[in-house]
């Protein structure tokens, strides 16, 4: 099992960095309030000075999902949603410790933060243009296709864990209580992206660390080595 962005993806967008984490012996009942504080701390600290708009990484996205034909006020990037969402409302909602542990740093960098239960991912997971039959299963449980050409995070079996990129994740991989085992997934497209997604790794790899008693393993990818082996 690996994870890796095709070859093509790494051309459209050669500004990418990403930063991926390996975790075993993942549970529900742990205590992540602490490590939650601290993130949010740093966030709200952020959004004193600007708004979410405003942040070099969230326009990276945004450009991001004009090269890719979207509207970015329409389809958001994962961490813009949630920063939103924490401006308005002055928290986040809790849904899993390890999903919480993950959002708090997506929100304190600003940069999107995938995390996938792998024992719902067949074979590698790839980032990747969809070919247009692959499935995606909403949180709600409906079917969908992404469309052609779409960026998405895919499987050997062609079951879609992400569309529109940063965008949406799938229900189906979802990390939830039976959950042990995960992927994360950190992305960025800004100026300071590959040190800025080394710091977000490093401080959530030892805040699982901290927390779960475990030791993932993590990496920074680039186009020069784009793949990390599971």
């Amino acid at each position: 099992m690996y994870f890796r962005h095709a070859s093509d993806v790494w051309e459209d967008f050669p500004e990418l960095s990403a930063g991926v984490l390996h975790a075993e012996g993942i549970h529900r009942p742990v205590s992540v309030d602490a490590h939650i504080a601290r993130f949010e701390a740093a966030a709200r600290t952020r959004l004193a000075a600007r708004s979410e708009a405003e942040l070099p990484e969230i326009q990276a996205w945004r450009r991001a999902f004009s090269r890719m034909g979207l509207k970015p006020t329409q389809y958001r990037s994962a961490s813009e949603a949630l920063l939103r969402r924490f401006r308005k409302e002055g928290s986040l909602p809790r849904i899993h410790p390890l999903i919480d542990l993950c959002n708090a740093p997506s929100i304190a960098f600003a940069i999107p933060v995938a995390v996938f239960d792998l024992s719902k991912v067949a074979g590698h997971l790839e980032v990747r243009h969809a070919v247009g039959n692959e499935t995606y299963i909403t949180f709600s449980g409906e079917t969908e296709h992404p469309e052609q050409h779409e960026v998405i995070f895919a499987d050997e079996e062609g079951r879609a864990h992400a569309r529109r990129w940063t965008n949406r994740q799938s229900g189906y991989s979802a990390v939830g209580g039976q959950t042990t085992t995960v992927l994360v997934v950190a992305e960025a497209l800004h100026a300071r992206a590959e040190t800025d997604v080394s710091r977000l790794v490093d401080e959530l790899a030892g805040a699982i660390a901290a927390a779960w008693i475990i030791n993932p393993r993590s990496a920074i990818l680039g186009r020069p080595s784009p793949r990390f082996d599971i």
